[in-house]
């Protein structure tokens, strides 16, 4: 049995369907499949009032969601034989537990238990159009109805087929754990029942949205709950795309470019290389030179052996402070509207450096290319646009090329692209044969997508007390969105040579992600974003963690120029009770306002977006015996030894990975404030792998760490995967500010201390194959 469903338009009424309603359909099977649609349900057009921002009255998650439900009736839930049900969620599981929250919801509408409920990731779909992009923290957003919907439509329909096997009303029948009950006691399992709903025919059902569960009965939703996966990852038996089983797929690494974008001329030295121990090909492809080989070591060894004759890179000569003042050039204009005479203005200007966005996992990919076909195996956020992308690089038609979705080990925005994808089609075409691309890790820092280097200058003005404009301009490096809406139509136009199409859809998302939460009267946030030469990306939470610690640093310069307590002053002009609460439960739980010694201070900072609200409290030691403290193969500096994240996501699914997804987000947004960053020099990054850059490590997180999930309210979930990385950046850069009497202009706070590694080569790009690795081990 499979399941789709349907959501009702304001044109229901003429077609004598209440609006209240949802449309599902069983779909024809051997079993019982269920889909629900909800293609009918995009909301008409309104005003905009002239006060609130656009996040307000229509945010990214809104435009996202409508987008997905032209296709919605295209996901099923289906039922099977053996009492179990699945559904292949067209979304990319990164770690941050998509497949565990899809397994609760449909366990709860089926009055299944969770660990019958199986959730794969679904192949690229082309016919899904907008439903198949992972990002901007919106899966269970635009997921949760649907899914609900589908799974109610199920229970529906075998409550139908267990009426007629039992001879009992379906009002008197009661589902539970799988199976359902008659009142003289006989009952049906799920499995029994699957066959006997299917339809031979697809047909459309009405489901009354009384059907639905409400929150107030749920046993499954807002409960703790593991990761349906968890075993499998701590045993090593979770798949990732490096265990995926390809016969003659063998190991590929790519011989990049010393600049960043160069392109291979020509291979000076192939036979060589060939002839080193298990080397299999040597083959130029757009991005580099592909060696494939025996083992990942050898394809290491042969990638360090080539000689290559290199074209220029895309920013050659380039560094830092060349690329900043490209940046200062484009900057707009702050224009103070028209303010009585006796109002103060405050100007404020922080600088935000190149960050990778690279995840744990590096990119890799399995890629089989034929004469007339082609299957590639890969993490991918916008599997659509990496399918058209391959299909494109290796001259076939879309439909002839499978791109199948790969749980990964993070993405942090990286897997939104299909650069892994594309490479191992390409290496596999000029090979003949399968390969299995990884690249190293010094790759990704250097060759890899990269959180933009921006600028962001403030202007306020306040009399009396009250703050009367606040403004914003944000400038940055180019923000590539080249993956489009998770479809090629927009995806090709993101691409046009000019960067207008990228350009628009750059200012739609900041427009729609932005908000100053704050009652400061005529408020204006701008984007002007500039230079197409970097590899850059959507990195977590995107615009939101720069533009969010520099607004959230004006406060507190607001706050200290009225003499008001950071604190008190952001309860007395924040607008939303929401954030009001969040804001509250940190400094409660933190001891807001507590004496601490002379060097350490605390710092408290806000953020709403994802249809919640986040908000988080520091304490940071700044002293210098801290500061000055030695780190083995790692950057010492100001030790954050307390965070309090909270987070309002309206109804919650999992608590347990909510609070989860607090903590990688304060992770990286204390890395963001303090440590984490690229510096390009000569037209090269010099970070090189996980050794050099310096991410949030077990040596400098907090040894006190509270995550709170407020409680669950309302009828719809907010997005927390990327929720708590604004506030936390902006909490730790307070912090700082407060403890040193200096407010920092540049981030992260340690860019511009002397480099405390010792830089990797260009040529060879990569360090040799580490033959010790058994020495590090316990």
């Amino acid at each position: 049995m499979t399941l789709s469903h349907d959501a009702p338009s304001s044109e229901d009424a003429a077609r004598g369907v209440s609006r209240r309603g949802f449309f599902g359909y069983v779909l024809a099977a051997g079993t019982l499949v269920v889909a629900a649609d909800f293609a009918q349900g995009s909301p008409a057009a309104a005003a905009v009032p002239s006060l609130p921002q656009p996040p307000e009255l229509y945010d990214l998650n809104d435009a996202l969601t409508d987008a997905a439900r032209a296709t919605s009736q295209l996901i099923t839930v289906t039922v099977h034989p053996d009492g179990t049900a699945s559904f292949e969620l067209p979304r990319m599981e990164v770690g941050q537990g998509i497949t565990t929250s899809s397994a609760m919801i449909i366990a709860e509408e089926l009055d299944l238990p969770v660990d019958k409920v199986h959730v794969t990731l679904a192949p690229a779909r082309p016919e899904l159009i907008f439903n198949q992009l992972t990002g901007g923290s919106n899966t269970t957003i635009s997921t949760f109805t649907p899914i609900r919907v589908a799974a109610a439509i199920a229970k529906q329909q075998l409550l139908e087929a267990a009426s007629i096997l039992l001879g009992s009303a379906v009002a008197l029948l009661e589902s539970k754990a799988g199976v359902i009950s008659a009142p003289d006691g006989s009952s049906a399992t799920y499995g029994e029942l699957a066959t006997k709903a299917a339809s031979s025919e697809t047909k459309q059902v009405t489901l009354d949205p009384s059907q639905l569960k409400s929150a107030s009965s749920f046993t499954v939703l807002g409960k703790p709950q593991n990761r349906v996966d968890a075993l499998d990852i701590v045993t090593g038996r979770k798949q990732f795309a490096m265990d995926i089983d390809v016969p003659g797929a063998l190991p590929t690494m790519i011989c990049r470019p010393p600049t960043l974008n160069g392109k291979p001329k020509a291979v000076l030295n192939k036979a060589e290389v060939l002839a080193l121990p298990g080397v299999a090909g040597v083959a130029i492809i757009p991005t580099g030179v592909a060696v494939r080989a025996q083992t990942f070591g050898q394809c290491i060894d042969g990638v360090r052996a080539l000689r290559v004759d290199w074209g220029p890179g895309t920013v050659e000569g380039q560094d830092d402070e060349s690329v900043l003042a490209n940046l200062r050039k484009a900057e707009l204009p702050l224009a103070v509207p028209k303010v009585p005479l006796l109002t103060r203005t405050i100007d404020a200007d922080f600088e935000f450096m190149f960050r990778s966005s690279a995840a744990l996992e590096p990119y890799c990919a399995v890629a089989d290319v034929r004469a007339d076909s082609a299957e590639v195996w890969a993490g991918l956020k916008s599997p659509i646009v990496a399918q058209g992308e391959v299909a494109q690089a290796v001259g076939l038609p879309q439909g002839k090329v499978k791109v199948n979705v790969v749980t990964g080990g993070g993405s942090f925005g990286h897997k939104l692209f299909g650069d892994h994808a594309v490479e191992a089609a390409q290496a596999s075409k000029a090979f003949g044969k399968p390969v299995r691309l990884m690249w190293h890790r010094a790759d990704e820092p250097r060759q890899g997508r990269l959180h933009p280097m921006a600028t962001s200058r403030l202007r306020a003005t306040v009399l009396a007390g009250n703050v009367l404009t606040f403004e914003q301009r944000h400038t940055s490096v180019e923000t590539s969105f080249r993956h489009g809406l998770g479809e090629m139509l927009t995806s090709v136009a993101t691409k046009l040579p000019t960067g207008l199409g990228n350009l628009g859809v750059a200012e739609t998302v900041f427009a729609l992600t932005q908000e100053v939460p704050y009652n400061f009267g005529v408020v204006d946030q701008l984007l002007t974003e500039t230079d197409q030469r970097f590899n850059t990306g959507s990195m977590r939470n995107v615009y939101s963690p720069d533009v969010g610690c520099a607004a959230e640093l004006m406060v507190d310069i607001l706050a200290k120029a009225l003499g008001k307590d950071p604190l008190g002053f952001r309860l007395e002009f924040v607008k939303s009770d929401v954030v009001k609460g969040v804001l509250r439960k940190v400094a409660e739980v933190g001891g807001w306002g507590r004496k601490l010694p002379a060097g350490c201070a605390q710092g408290i900072a806000i953020h709403k977006e994802y249809k919640g609200a986040s908000a988080c409290l520091v304490e940071i030691d700044c002293r210098p015996e801290t500061v000055n403290r030695k780190i083995r193969d790692g950057v010492g500096g100001p030790r954050v030894t307390k965070a309090v994240i909270a987070i309002d996501a309206g109804l919650v699914v999992n608590p347990r990975g909510l609070e989860a997804q607090m903590m990688g987000c304060f992770a990286d947004g204390m890395a963001l404030a303090l440590t984490s960053s690229v510096h390009l020099k000569d037209g090269h990054f010099l970070e090189a792998s996980w050794d050099n850059y310096f991410y949030t490590r077990q040596w400098n997180v907090p040894t006190d760490f509270t995550a709170i999930a407020m409680p669950s309210h309302g009828e719809q979930p907010g997005g927390g995967g990327e929720a708590g990385v604004a506030c936390s950046f902006a909490a730790v850069a307070s912090a700082y500010a407060r403890a040193t009497g200096k407010m920092p202009k540049r981030f992260p706070i340690n860019h511009d201390d002397p480099i405390g590694f010792d830089v990797k080569s260009f040529v060879p790009p990569v360090p040799e194959s580490p033959t010790d690795g058994l020495d590090y081990t316990f």
